[in-house]
């Protein structure tokens, strides 16, 4: 058992804080936002995120875990010290360090034992640095000892608990090799790997890794365009690509684009330090215009089956940037909503948990929020399905066709079969989903082949997955 704090309670402070109450850690979360601390002394979750409030109820009356806005408590016999706030983009594109020079100076000023400091947020290669020079220019007590380890997240939304407790992999840096080995004993009940790096390559790895999988999604995104014009699928295309070992099967799934709080402004933060280093980072200014168009290519495709915007009634199913979480942030409905509404749509939106954190995201400007899926659907002209909730894909093709105007969906997550939308009376697109140019197999043209390829992947893959069995006997 170890005295641990946690600075910020955001989704990777109070992640961090309770899964390590919940391995037997006594921990306290310092944050500056009373009515937070409020809420969390009281044991009411702020965050939605799977697995989250039970582990949080569990841990507050087991007495491991405690909430405080006062630093001078929070630090109190603290061995570790995390700091886990907010590193939002900056108009320029860089990452905002306010939150972090603020938590680093409070540890400065209140710390009168020797500590190790981790920085748990993303932050900028060269922050270890910034956060050591901080600290030991505002340190009260002058005798204090204290290092610094950059110990990077990788915990997705939604999924985030479980990330934590089973991760791929725990990165540390620092030029203290004796106390990034006090901070992997932490991590040692885990049984992951650990690297030990210095600090700046283990900034880096998460910045890195980061702009990865966003240059995967992004790709598959091109891939979808080019798969449209020229009439092939792109589920099938993904799955194709996806059993090669080498490329994986994740984060190759066609859509409206990455959102959140952590793909956007990562790469958009690491393309701004290239920058700032006199580099052209070309490959991730490209992941972010593509990103950036497949919202807008979603309105479009809307506008088009249409005619026109100016009028129309138009559901969208699904706020949240992704499904597990209530988090708005930089989530494709935004734009996608404000680009309908601006070309005078009405908007009968829902989503179900991220109801009241996309009315604030949103505004309520021709937009209306829903209590459940049909209801956005009754009356509209089309349907955008903008996040794969599992509770859309169990929808009733029939019940939607009869509460909608018009017959049109637009499904900006490729959750629905083509061939069972059409037969369903649907006008129905898809992102990439172009099926094979219309040809014939037979010589009098009357055998059209559209739906070919991708029946045929299936097929195969099927004989593929089962077991092999041996010859009969002659």
């Amino acid at each position: 058992m170890r005295m641990i704090s946690v600075i910020g309670t955001g989704y990777v402070g109070l992640v961090t804080g309770t899964c390590l109450a919940d391995m037997g850690n006594t921990i306290t979360c310092i944050d500056i936002d009373a009515d937070k601390i409020a809420k969390l002394q009281r044991g009411e979750c702020p965050i939605y995120e799977p697995g989250l409030n039970d582990l949080l109820t569990r841990n507050i009356e087991a007495e491991r875990l405690a909430f405080t806005t006062d630093y001078a408590e929070g630090l109190r016999d603290a061995e570790i010290i995390f700091i886990a706030v907010n590193t939002p983009t900056t108009a320029d594109g860089s990452a905002d360090m306010r939150f972090v020079r603020a938590a680093a100076q409070s540890i400065a000023e209140h710390l009168d034992h020797d500590a190790i400091i981790v920085n748990k947020s993303t932050m900028p290669v060269g922050s270890g640095d910034l956060v050591t020079e901080i600290i030991g220019r505002h340190l009260a007590h002058a005798d204090v000892q204290f290092a610094v380890v950059a110990n990077p997240e990788f915990l997705a939304q939604g999924t985030a608990v479980a990330d934590f407790q089973r991760p791929d992999r725990v990165v540390l840096g620092s030029a203290d090799r004796e106390a990034a080995g006090r901070v992997a004993e932490l991590y040692l009940p885990l049984r992951a790997p650990i690297m030990m790096t210095d600090l700046y390559t283990a900034e880096m790895i998460k910045y890195a890794s980061n702009a990865f999988l966003a240059t995967k999604i992004s790709f598959i995104n091109e891939m979808a365009r080019i798969c449209e014009r020229m009439g092939a699928d792109i589920k099938e295309v993904a799955a194709g690509m996806g059993y090669d070992h080498r490329i994986g099967k994740y984060h190759l799934e066609a859509g409206v684009g990455f959102g959140g709080s952590c793909f956007g402004k990562d790469v958009t933060a690491l393309a701004h330090m290239a920058n700032e280093s006199g580099l052209h980072p070309q490959m991730l200014n490209a992941v972010l215009e593509i990103n950036h168009d497949q919202r807008a290519a979603i309105v479009e495709k809307v506008a088009t089956l249409l005619g026109s915007l100016r009028g129309v009634t138009i559901g969208v199913l699904g706020l949240a940037f992704k499904p597990n979480t209530d988090d708005m942030r930089d989530a494709p409905a935004i734009d996608i909503i404000h680009a309908l509404t601006a070309q005078g749509a009405q908007v009968q939106a829902y989503d179900p948990v991220a109801r009241e954190t996309g009315r604030a995201a949103i505004g309520e400007h021709h937009v209306t929020y829903c209590t459940d899926a049909y209801a956005a659907a009754t009356g509209a002209d089309a349907l955008i399905i903008v996040t794969h909730w599992n509770e859309f894909k169990a929808l009733s093709p029939t019940k939607l066709k009869d509460v909608m105007r018009r017959a049109i969906i637009v499904d900006g997550r490729n959750i629905y079969a083509p061939e069972a939308m059409a037969k369903a009376g649907f006008i129905y697109r898809g992102v990439g989903r172009g099926g094979a140019p219309l040809t014939s197999d037979a010589s009098d043209g009357s055998v059209p082949s559209r739906m070919k390829p991708p029946m045929q992947a299936r097929l195969l893959r099927r004989r593929a997955d089962r077991p092999h069995s041996r010859p009969r006997a002659r």
